[in-house]
C-alpha cells in the first residue's frame, strides 16, 4: 500500500509539474511551490499569498500543508528529492539541515545574499551564521526566519512566598541549587512535596540546555563519534544530583502520570527548563493563577556566558528551482515583511529585525512582561546545538525518544543507573548509529 501511495503520489507531480511548464510557457506567469509544516497557519498563508500576489504581478504561489506527525511531511519531501521535484520554497528542520546540504538538496544561497547588500540590514545575520553551523557547511543553505531557545521558566509568586529574588542572567549552578532547596516545600506537613524546587524530564530541549551552560560537547564533528566531554558528564551529574542527592526535583518516573508541560502551569515545580516557546504555551495555560518569568539556563562552572542552546527554523530553496531569483524574493518575503508577530509563537524569536525590535514583541501588556527582552537579547548570543546526521535517532527525539541519550539520561535521573555504567553501551549504540551516516 506504502509502494502504490508513493507510485501515485510520483506519478501526480510529474504530471503537475508538466502541467506548470506548459501553463508557464502560455502565460508567462511563474509559479511558485510553497510547502509548510503548520496545520495551524493554513489561512495566514492563504492571506500572505494573496498580498504578496497583489504586490507581484505574474508570481502565482502554491502553497502546501503536510503536517509532521508521523514524519509525513519529511517522508513526501524525500520523495520529491529523488524525483528531482522539491517545492522551490520549503521548511526544513534544523536536524535534516546537514544531511540534505551534504546530499545537495539545499540551493547555494550565497549569490542571491551577494546580490542583496540590504539583507543584514534587515534581518540578523547571526541567524545565517548559525544556520550554517548547523549545516556544516561553508555557504548559506537556507534562509532562517525565526530562532527557537531553550530557556528558564520560574514562579515568581513563588520566590515571593520564599523571600527569594528572583533568578537572573548571573545565576550560577550554586544560586539555582539553593533556591531549588528553599522551593522545595512540603506545604501540609504530610511528609510528601506538594511544590519542587525544579522538575527536570531529561529531554533534548532541558537536558542539553544544561549540557551546554556548562560548555559541554557530545560528538565529534571531526572522528563523527560520541564524544562527551567531562563539561557534558558533569552536567548530566548535576541533573541526576538535583533528584538523587540534593531531592529538589521528583524523578521522571514520579512524574510520568502526569503531562510533563502541565507540572510548571499546575505549580508542582517552581522552576522549570524548555524551549523558549512554552512562554506562548503558558500565556494560554496559566492565565492569571501566578506570575511567571523566564530567564537565561544558569551557567555552569566551566559554561561561558550567553552560549545558548537554540537553532533557526529555516526554508530551502530548491536546487532544481528554474525561478531562484523569484523564490529568493518570496522567501524574504515570508521570512520578513510579509509576516506579523501573530504569525509566530511567543517565545521564538523572528530573524526579521523590525518584528524584534516594535514594542509589540514585549507586549507588556502580558506575561512574561518585560522578560520576554530576553528573546530580543538572544540575538547576540552564541547559539550552540548537538545536530549532525542521525540526530534524532541517536539523541531519542519523537518516537524514539525511550532511546538513546534521552533514555540513559532517564535511567540515570530515576536512579537506576550511573553515568559511569551506562556511559560505554550509550557510547557503542551511539557510535553505530552515527557511522551509518558517516
Amino acid at each position: 500500500m506504502k509502494k502504490l501511495l508513493t507510485l501515485t503520489l510520483v506519478c501526480l507531480l510529474a504530471f503537475s509539474a508538466f502541467a506548470q511548464g506548459a501553463s508557464e510557457a502560455k502565460t508567462g506567469e511563474v509559479t511558485l511551490e510553497w510547502w509548510t509544516w503548520d496545520t495551524g497557519m493554513i489561512e495566514q498563508n492563504q492571506s500572505i499569498i494573496k498580498e504578496y500576489e497583489a504586490t507581484h504581478p505574474g508570481v502565482k504561489i502554491n502553497n502546501t500543508v503536510i503536517a509532521t506527525d508521523g514524519g509525513a511531511y519529511k517522508t513526501q519531501l524525500s520523495v520529491l528529492a529523488q524525483q528531482k521535484a522539491l517545492p522551490d520554497v520549503f521548511m526544513l528542520s534544523s536536524g535534516d539541515l546537514e544531511e540534505w546540504a551534504s546530499t545537495g538538496l539545499c540551493r547555494n544561497l550565497d549569490d542571491l545574499v551577494a546580490s542583496d547588500p540590504e539583507i543584514y540590514k534587515k534581518f540578523y545575520e547571526s541567524m545565517f551564521t548559525s544556520l550554517k553551523d548547523v549545516a556544516k557547511t561553508d555557504y548559506l543553505p537556507g534562509f532562517p526566519f525565526a530562532y527557537v531557545s531553550c530557556d528558564m521558566f520560574y514562579n515568581k509568586d513563588a520566590f515571593d512566598a520564599a523571600g527569594l529574588a528572583y533568578p537572573n542572567e548571573n545565576w550560577t549552578w550554586d544560586d539555582f541549587l539553593k533556591a531549588a532547596k528553599a522551593l522545595t516545600i512540603d506545604k501540609n506537613g504530610d511528609g510528601e512535596i506538594d511544590q519542587w524546587g525544579y522538575y527536570g524530564y531529561g529531554r533534548y530541549a532541558e537536558a542539553q540546555a544544561w549540557i551546554f551552560a556548562n560548555g559541554g560537547v557530545l560528538t565529534n564533528d571531526k572522528t563523527h563519534k560520541f564524544e562527551p566531554n567531562q563539561n557534558a558528564l558533569d552536567a548530566i551529574q548535576f541533573m541526576s544530583d538535583l533528584v538523587n542527592v540534593y531531592k529538589v526535583a521528583p524523578s521522571p518516573k514520579d512524574m510520568s502520570a502526569i503531562k510533563y508541560k502541565t507540572i510548571f502551569p499546575n505549580q508542582i515545580c517552581a522552576m522549570f527548563v524548555d524551549g523558549g516557546w512554552f512562554a506562548d504555551d503558558f500565556r494560554k495555560t496559566i492565565g492569571d493563577k501566578f506570575q511567571w518569568g523566564v530567564t537565561r539556563v544558569p551557567v555552569g562552572p566551566h559554561g561561558a556566558p550567553k552560549t545558548t542552546y537554540g537553532w533557526p527554523d529555516s526554508y530551502v530553496i530548491s536546487p532544481f528551482t528554474k525561478h531562484a531569483k523569484e523564490a529568493w524574493e518570496f522567501t524574504k518575503y515570508i521570512a520578513g515583511e510579509g509576516i506579523g508577530l501573530d504569525q509566530f509563537m511567543a517565545g521564538k524569536m523572528p530573524a526579521y529585525k523590525a518584528l524584534v525590535e516594535s514594542d509589540a514583541f514585549v507586549d507588556m501588556t502580558q506575561q512574561p512582561y518585560g522578560d520576554m527582552q530576553l528573546f530580543r537579547d538572544h540575538a547576540s548570543d552564541t547559539f550552540v546545538t548537538s545536530y549532525t546526521q542521525g540526530w534524532s535517532e541517536w539523541v531519542g527525539y519523537g518516537a524514539a525518544e525511550s532511546m538513546g541519550l534521552n533514555g540513559a539520561v532517564d535511567s540515570i535521573l530515576n536512579g537506576e543507573t550511573t553515568i559511569a555504567q551506562v556511559l560505554p553501551s550509550l557510547k557503542e549504540s551511539i557510535d553505530k548509529i552515527l557511522a551509518r551516516y558517516y
